[in-house]
């Protein structure tokens, strides 16, 4: 048989350079993801086009994109909108939100950072809530996606928490988190990014412009909880303090578990807005919250009166 050009594939042939199938390269042509070969006697050729849009394909997929979706961007493309601001965009979004690095660690140092005692079922814990993740081929040694939470989890720990209420903390706090991320990103989207997406996928230059607003916004949500963070931990912990150093501070009880009926309407709103395994989470944490608010509206108003009370004196 002669020797293929080095710029036409048999689809064999583009299947090996792809990585793909060839039944998964014929079902592309059928969804209109990939264009048809050129016909050439009784044998399909294909060319560098149709490798770099298996490439792209793979990429979009690999970043969660559905087979529809990337139909969609690729159709904008082949129409002449661009795809590299698109593309652009979805790494930028995609990308590390944090300066944190990724780092390892093994399971004799966390062994010694815990407590020095195997602890299986807490391992397993923080696997399932992405703290550590599993080395391939090792099971001695863990990747730490966020050096910074472990430490704050062993420096917990080390204080006397026991490692089960850590993580239920955690699950807690990821949950209330995963809210305001939701909330940021609704306001922003809202105020910033709805010009973009108003008439469907964005044009190449949109998507470059987006790009750019992202990574200029991406700190403002760390700064705000940073600094919101700060001012009610200095406003609670003040209060707290003050409760527990009061003479006539009624005893602490036990926490108890009541149970309280809702609305039928009202659980079926929560659960279309987190998902009906966190619609208990969400409905404590709206109280709690609610539960502040009212503190901190009684608080303001003893100030107030003690304020009024000092000037009639």
């Amino acid at each position: 048989m002669p020797e293929q050009s080095a710029t036409e594939y048999r689809i064999e042939d583009l299947a090996h350079h792809s990585g793909a199938t060839v039944r998964t390269i014929r079902a592309y042509q059928d969804r209109g993801l990939l264009p048809r070969p050129e016909r050439r006697g009784r044998s399909n050729v294909y060319g560098p086009a149709h490798l770099d849009r298996l490439h792209q394909i793979a990429d979009l997929l690999d970043r969660g994109y559905t087979l529809a979706s990337i139909k969609e961007l690729l159709d904008a493309w082949d129409t002449g909108r661009g795809l590299g601001g698109v593309l652009g965009l979805v790494a930028e979004v995609q990308g590390p939100w944090t300066d944190e690095e990724v780092s390892r660690i093994s399971r004799a140092e966390l062994e010694r950072r815990f407590g020095g005692v195997p602890a299986e079922e807490a391992l397993a814990e923080a696997v399932a809530l992405g703290v550590l993740e599993p080395v391939p081929g090792n099971e001695d040694e863990f990747l730490v996606p966020s050096p910074q939470e472990l430490a704050v989890a062993a420096e917990l720990h080390a204080a006397g928490v026991p490692l089960t209420a850590i993580s239920g903390h955690l699950k807690e706090v990821r949950q209330q988190v995963e809210h305001i991320a939701c909330r940021f990103l609704e306001f922003t989207t809202e105020h910033i990014f709805s010009r973009f997406l108003e008439h469907g996928p964005p044009t190449d230059a949109d998507a470059t412009e987006a790009a750019a607003l992202v990574r200029r916004l991406r700190p403002l949500a760390q700064q705000t909880i940073d600094a919101e963070l700060a001012r009610a931990m200095r406003m609670f912990a003040t209060l707290h303090l003050r409760q527990h150093l009061m003479a006539d501070a009624p005893p602490r009880v036990e926490e108890e578990h009541t149970t309280v009926a809702l609305p039928a309407g009202t659980m079926q709103a929560v659960r279309r807005l987190v998902g009906a395994a966190d619609a208990a989470a969400f409905v404590h944490a709206a109280t709690e919250r609610e539960l502040h608010n009212r503190t901190l509206g009684i608080l303001t108003s003893n100030h107030a009166r003690r304020a009024d009370v000092d000037q009639i004196d």
